[in-house]
């Protein structure tokens, strides 16, 4: 997380937007080649007659290439299977870029598909299934939210969540540590203070509208749109244009929104960095229930990769413990790997046990099919009553 003067830039994953129809019209996705540093120069010398996987995924897993988290989990696995790795980060989004190249696929794992691209992705049919066995101490719930034909599988999963600072909790009489939605819509002054990601441009943007829209549909079972329509016209602060952008105005004053679209583990994250005590997190509350929505990400295999033995083996080994315990502190998410704990500093995190996920309210591919409208609807409200 960024903002504070000397904190730690955060290894938070940062990712262009997530829906693939808003991508059909580009002809063309250009792909940025960035090569793992695990050693090109060794690869020259020791890596001629090995075969090469090539994996897409986003520039920040595991903190970004050459951090020792990151060299845990691709080092052990070149060196078991005597192959060599390439680690590519497309410049445009994760499931755009398998689409466009989808008769001719350039790589044969993808790593960073979520709760929303996954099943966008498998309904072109860009993904192999595989169901490795280390899924055994997976969540079937976590399956089932993000792949239940095995697709993908998760490999890691945390909970959006609203960042609010210490003034403002004063400021409400605590009331924001168990707000619902409805009170932004009825309260301006809530409102003005909260700054969220654009969802037609932004994939925490989309993931936070999915969680209002259900929210909204079952749990109120009022029109989501209604949430919009009071909200928007009051906010002060323009949608950011991607999670990065919108943390680091959080969290940078003078002048800083009071609320921020963010995640549940930040708490942890500054606890992590002895920065504890400058914000805290909730979700959306409603009769004694906390509701949130659940991100998700996950693996899978290319569709037409040519070392599919290999693509396997590296998949169930990315549930492993080995590559899971190095999830807390690098991706600042839950390990999907269910035997794998988290260490203390996520005592200040929202215990995702008392959470319900909101994703239920429809499966995967209901989500993909959704998605879509509700952001077009999302677009003509804020075209409407978004203050210029």
């Amino acid at each position: 997380m960024t903002g504070e003067p000397g904190a730690p830039r955060s290894p938070r994953r940062l990712r262009a937007p997530g829906r693939l129809g808003r991508i059909l019209t580009v002809s063309v996705v250009a792909v940025v080649v960035v090569v793992a540093s695990f050693g090109v120069a060794e690869y020259l010398v020791s890596g001629l007659g090995e075969p090469t996987l090539v994996v897409y995924t986003y520039s920040s897993l595991f903190g970004g290439s050459g951090t020792p988290a990151f060299n845990a989990v691709f080092g052990p696995f070149e060196s078991a299977h005597h192959v060599r790795i390439d680690v590519e980060y497309p410049a445009g989004t994760l499931a755009s870029t398998l689409l466009s190249q989808a008769n001719a696929p350039a790589a044969d794992l993808v790593i960073g598909l979520d709760e929303i691209t996954a099943p966008e992705a498998e309904q072109y049919h860009l993904l192999t299934p595989y169901a490795p066995p280390e899924l055994a101490n997976v969540s079937p719930e976590l399956v089932g939210e993000i792949s239940p034909d095995h697709g993908v599988a998760p490999y890691e999963y945390g909970y959006l969540a609203i960042d609010y600072n210490l003034s403002f909790a004063a400021a409400t009489g605590g009331a924001v540590a168990r707000a619902t939605f409805p009170e932004f819509a009825t309260n301006s002054s809530w409102a003005r203070q909260l700054l969220i990601e654009d969802p037609t441009v932004d994939i925490t943007g989309e993931e936070f509208l999915a969680w209002q829209v259900e929210y909204y549909e079952t749990v109120l079972h009022q029109n989501w749109t209604s949430f919009w329509k009071a909200v928007l016209p009051n906010l002060v602060y323009k949608p950011a244009p991607d999670w990065d952008t919108a943390f680091t105005e959080f969290t940078s004053p003078p002048g800083n929104p009071a609320m921020v679209v963010s995640y549940s583990t930040d708490p942890a994250y500054a606890a992590f960095y002895n920065q504890s005590g400058q914000y805290n997190s909730t979700v959306s509350w409603w009769n004694g229930t906390a509701y949130g929505w659940r991100t998700i990400y996950g693996i899978g295999i290319v569709a037409g990769s040519r070392h599919l033995a290999l693509d396997e083996a590296f998949e169930n080994w990315f549930l492993s413990g080995t590559v899971q315990s190095q999830i807390p502190t690098s991706e600042w998410e839950y390990p999907a790997n269910e035997t794998i704990g988290v260490p203390s500093v996520y005592d200040a995190a929202v215990d995702p046990s008392l959470i319900t996920p909101l994703n239920d309210a429809t499966t995967p591919a209901g989500l993909a099919a959704s998605i879509g409208g509700w952001v077009t609807t999302y677009q003509e409200l804020a075209d409407q009553y978004l203050p210029p």
